[in-house]
């Protein structure tokens, strides 16, 4: 008699965790988020920090996340399956002609929100490619002219606390260690300019320097929610807690959440 209860208790705890495990397992994700990652070059060790960073932070927030790690699949069907593009390390060139249509689409119909790091900024002629005059002018009207390729420290400074990105974010902060780029102009008169790095704190000291030099901005100008964080060359970066609350921040503002 007792067995036969022993048994019928454990078939009821049996059946009521796995309709609790496929509860769990069906829930839809509050958005998706695709990502285009480099896969290999001296940015490989952030890429994959960053995917370790980013999936702990979807399965703690339930959404989800995909990977791909060329334009070759990008298009209009594609980027209509995800409520945000996270531009990860991934330059601005040698793109499909069908992923350049489909990313202008998604960005001037506002058919998604936009993240770009880092090498989303290095526009130019490069590899044999010609520069994208669209995104050049979406990044600001800017043009990559050089970079500290020997590395500095530098203070971040907010200018825009009210904007959502900077919730819990400091006043100021400090990269330790980046190959901040300057460009041929500051984009300040074509975006919203959220961050900038004081030249005048880097150690050590360089003449690479712009004078007026945004490093996180947003461009009004488009219907997609988009922002553009140039800090993202060192793993380190996520173990350094105002750059972890901008890129969470951002996420889920960019999303529309």
């Amino acid at each position: 008699m007792h067995q036969t209860i022993r048994l019928i208790i454990l078939l009821v705890f049996c059946a009521a965790t796995t309709a609790m495990i496929t509860s769990a397992s069906s829930v839809k994700p509050k958005f998706r988020v695709l990502v285009l990652y480099e896969n290999g070059g001296h940015h490989i060790a952030y890429s994959k920090r960053a995917r370790v960073w980013l999936d702990e932070l979807a399965a703690k927030s339930h959404f989800q996340v995909d990977y791909i790690n060329n334009t070759d699949t990008i298009d209009d069907e594609l980027l209509s399956r995800y409520q945000l593009f996270l531009q990860l390390d991934y330059p601005p060139y040698g793109w499909k002609e069908k992923a350049v249509t489909a990313f202008e689409n998604y960005i001037t119909k506002g058919r998604g929100g936009w993240i770009g790091f880092h090498h989303a900024s290095l526009l130019g002629e490069f590899d044999g490619y010609p520069m994208w005059i669209w995104f050049s002018q979406f990044l600001g009207d800017i043009r990559y002219k050089n970079y500290i390729s020997t590395f500095v420290q530098g203070t971040v400074k907010v200018e825009d606390a009210k904007h959502p990105v900077m919730k819990g974010v400091p006043s100021s902060f400090i990269i330790k260690k980046e190959e901040f780029y300057t460009y041929n102009s500051s984009p300040r008169s074509n975006v919203s300019v959220i961050a900038s790095v004081d030249e005048a704190t880097y150690i050590p000291d360089t003449t690479i320097k712009m004078g007026d030099h945004p490093v996180v901005w947003t461009n009004t100008k488009v219907p997609a929610r988009n922002i553009y964080i140039f800090m993202g060359h060192s793993p380190d970066l996520f173990e350094n807690k105002p750059y972890t609350a901008l890129f969470r921040n951002s996420i889920f503002w960019a999303a529309g959440q």
